[in-house]
């Protein structure tokens, strides 16, 4: 792999919590030109100080990124959360995909999800935004990477509030495994992309093994000092228990369907990907969990 420290490296994205990272990282690995794209510059006046190129652009206005876009060399396209509106997401990224050839960038990287697909089904609406502009990619005039993401390990907190308390982790991923990936190496995989990647092609990013549900909950227990099981439901089954739970219909049918997802093997997927891109080996489910055992034993 080349190493493209010293091209015009840009990061769509940037005040996230992702592009922040990914920018961080790039800083770090010694990049002398980057710039970040962000729909609110005055977030970013931090990153500005340190010489960073912070613009103003917006997925939903073209002649904006046309502007952000300008002497772009190389692009990370991080994906939009625009997730609720149909076929809005997709087109935000295929817009940011034609400003960046029409600036004359020369690669894309993209940060895309495991095994995406094409789908009519609104739960399968995050698969199908990704298999869509990964079609325009391969379509399209530049070299590419897409980064196929695995679910982040963090998410695993967000949700374990009701395992702790009920004793139980439902899910609906049978007996398969998944290799979630932590943010941070899903951060530094995406700036080693950036900085080394050529040609035409897809990493799976994920994390060392695809743990299954059981796993997950056996690490909770030792951790909390809580018996917790893991319970396997049907996916419309746990869909219904989520909105009864209080999360949003349309989005617990979306969660559940990473989960069916899951249990056909489609997040299971294990690859060097991670130390490929960053030159070191992706943190397990354990090591993330036992860093943030302060939060499950309160």
């Amino acid at each position: 792999m080349a190493g493209y420290e010293n091209s015009t490296l840009l990061v769509t994205g940037a005040s996230g919590h992702l592009g922040r990272k990914v920018v961080a990282n790039l800083l770090a690995r010694g990049a002398t030109r980057i710039i970040a794209v962000t729909r609110n510059p005055d977030k970013l006046s931090d990153l500005a100080a340190k010489g960073v190129d912070v613009r103003a652009g917006d997925f939903d206005d073209p002649a904006s990124l046309d502007k952000a876009f300008k002497g772009a060399e190389r692009v990370l396209l991080i994906s939009t959360d625009t997730v609720g509106i149909p076929g809005g997401r997709k087109a935000q990224h295929i817009r940011a995909i034609d400003a960046a050839e029409r600036a004359g960038a020369n690669y894309i990287a993209y940060t895309s999800l495991t095994s995406p697909y094409p789908s009519t089904d609104p739960a399968a609406a995050v698969p199908d935004d990704h298999f869509w502009t990964e079609a325009r990619l391969a379509a399209g005039s530049t070299d590419w990477s897409s980064l196929r993401n695995n679910i982040y390990t963090e998410g695993l907190l967000q949700g374990v509030g009701a395992a702790l308390s009920s004793g139980k982790l439902f899910h609906a991923q049978g007996e398969a495994g998944r290799a979630y990936v932590a943010h941070d190496d899903a951060a530094a995989a995406a700036a080693g992309a950036l900085l080394t990647a050529e040609g035409k092609r897809i990493y799976d990013v994920g994390g060392p093994h695809a743990i299954t549900q059981p796993e997950v909950a056996a690490i909770l227990s030792r951790l909390s000092g809580k018996a917790i099981e893991a319970v396997s439901l049907s996916g419309a089954d746990l869909s219904q228990g989520l909105a009864s739970a209080g999360v949003p219909a349309g989005f617990a049918a979306v969660l559940a369907q990473f989960d069916v997802d899951t249990a056909q093997g489609y997040h299971g997927i294990v690859t060097d990907a991670v130390e490929v891109l960053t030159g070191n080996k992706p943190k397990s489910v354990e090591e993330i969990l036992t860093a943030n055992k302060a939060k499950l034993v309160g």
